[in-house]
């Protein structure tokens, strides 16, 4: 008789969603193995802001996540139906059309049931008024799909599913990472090594679930599939997020899967810390850009920071700031603009000054060529209406580098300046699974008693990604892991 019926490596949002899924799908015996000591637990989900993107065919489907929330002045007037179609093509947009469409359909046909789920087993949400909500006059306005988060962010998220996890049965086992896959002579995976600090065992299960995470810490692995200069970049989240999963899983014939050269950077605060800081998480995050221009340090502007609204482009906005000179920019507002910051810029203190000489005389770039820039970006600036909760076409005119949207002139002091550079979040390459969460060996074939859910998952993002997608693809292909691996462990037994 094996040691457990599942055994889920990692211990974030989809890895414990795996294990409560496997719990309540029938395994009576589920341990999570969290290569962490307890005080690091939650992988990257601690670090996160708990964004849950899904699909929704009517304002009132909210009120069972969020009951209390039509009594927000000018919450129910902002919202827009977010249903299947419009979720596709957000995600068919912002990756080119290189979304894996089996895994995007079973990502978006089960998000909105999945966030029930969530919450039927106590999970608390709240609106993600500081996040995504912008205030117009008396309605607060919504990026479509981007309205609801785990109550208390990432931090809350991680506590609860610990909770959750805990009152269902599942035993979790900190500071125990696992170094290998362990198969019988069919193939079968039937447990793992790991290693603690009384030394190495073997534990035996009917199912294992990988759920560790990319290798975004891992800087040789950056260097090697991303390629300079993401070996220098600063990470977001833990720094326990080695490929280890990945690692094991291709030892034994998982096919590799999705774009290993890409990943989820975001702009950030350039005095972050190497790995994610536990008491600031998320708050070193720098994505108000839309309201300013981005300057590099030759002092030239180098994206259209309105392309889009910024949960569609901060995912990829991160890795071109990592590519500029010194890896590193500036993000320039006017006085107009600053109420429209998010409140996570105040965990850092912006150069400030006057005019705009006065505030490029004080950054460490190309000041003749940052005037030039910021000149002739406010004679093309100005052209529409300003609306910050939309999309708003006030875009430049005959500007080489255009700005699509929200293209304010910056012309009332004082001015403002925070430098930012690229963090990166997760990596997108990861292995091929089944619509059971199966996965997948080189060829082709299941590999029995394998499953893996949450950013282990191949296929689903390429270049950018729409904002709280990843958390939700961790729950979907969680929950979906644990069920299966239930079902194979009884099979095996």
């Amino acid at each position: 008789m094996a040691d457990y019926d599942v055994i889920v490596i990692g211990a974030g949002n989809a890895a414990l969603a795996a294990s409560v899924s496997a719990r309540g799908a029938g395994a009576e015996r589920v341990l999570v193995l969290e290569k962490a000591p307890e005080q690091d637990r939650g992988g990257n989900t601690h670090y996160s802001g708990a964004l849950f993107r899904f699909a929704f065919n009517h304002p009132d489907d909210l009120l069972r996540l969020v009951p209390k929330a039509h009594e927000a002045p000018g919450f129910m007037e902002g919202i827009e139906a977010y249903p299947a179609e419009a979720f596709r093509e957000d995600l068919e947009r912002v990756t080119d059309g290189r979304t894996d469409p089996e895994l995007s359909q079973i990502l978006i046909a089960n998000s909105y049931d999945t966030v029930c789920w969530m919450a039927k087993q106590g999970m608390a949400f709240e609106l993600a008024l500081s996040l995504s909500g912008v205030r117009v006059g008396g309605v607060i306005k919504w990026p479509k799909g981007a309205i609801v988060r785990a109550a208390h962010e990432g931090v809350g998220l991680s506590r609860m599913w610990f909770n959750i996890a805990r009152q269902a049965g599942v035993e979790i086992r900190y500071g125990s990472p696992a170094q290998r896959l362990v198969q019988d002579r069919k193939g079968r995976v039937c447990g793992v090594l790991a290693r603690d600090k009384e030394g190495v065992r073997e534990i035996s299960a009917g199912a294992v679930v990988l759920g560790c995470g990319g290798f975004e810490a891992n800087m040789a692995w950056r260097a090697q599939y991303l390629g300079r200069p993401w070996d220098h970049a600063r990470v977001r989240g833990t720094r326990h997020n080695q490929g280890d999963g990945l690692r094991m899983a291709m030892e034994i014939g998982a096919m590799p899967w999705g774009q290993w050269s890409g990943c989820h950077a975001t702009p950030i605060n350039a005095e972050a810390p190497p790995y994610g800081d536990r008491e600031l998480t998320d708050k070193t995050n720098r994505l108000s850009y839309v309201y300013g221009v981005m300057l590099n340090k030759l002092g030239l502007r180098f994206v259209d920071e309105g392309e889009d609204q910024n949960l569609y482009t901060y995912a990829k906005f991160g890795g071109i700031i990592l590519n500029q000179p010194g890896a590193v920019a500036w993000q320039i507002f006017d006085r107009k603009a600053v109420d429209l910051l998010e409140p996570r810029y105040s965990t850092s203190r912006p150069v400030t000054a006057d005019t705009l000489g006065g505030l490029t005389d004080q950054l460490a770039f190309d000041r003749k060529a940052a005037m030039r820039t910021l000149t002739e970006y406010n004679a093309a600036a100005g052209h529409g209406t300003f609306n910050p909760g939309v999309r708003d076409a006030m875009h430049t005119a005959r500007l080489a580098l255009a700005k699509s949207n929200w293209a304010q002139k910056l012309d009332t002091p004082p001015y403002y300046a925070f430098p930012v550079t690229g963090g990166i979040t997760f990596s997108f390459g990861g292995v091929k699974v089944s619509d059971q969460a199966q996965v997948i060996g080189t060829d082709w074939d299941p590999i029995a008693g394998l499953f893996a859910c949450g950013e282990m998952v191949g296929g689903l993002f390429h270049n950018n990604y729409p904002g709280g997608s990843g958390l939700m693809s961790g729950a979907v292909f969680g929950r979906i892991a644990g069920r299966s691996a239930s079902a194979a462990a009884r099979t095996a037994a």
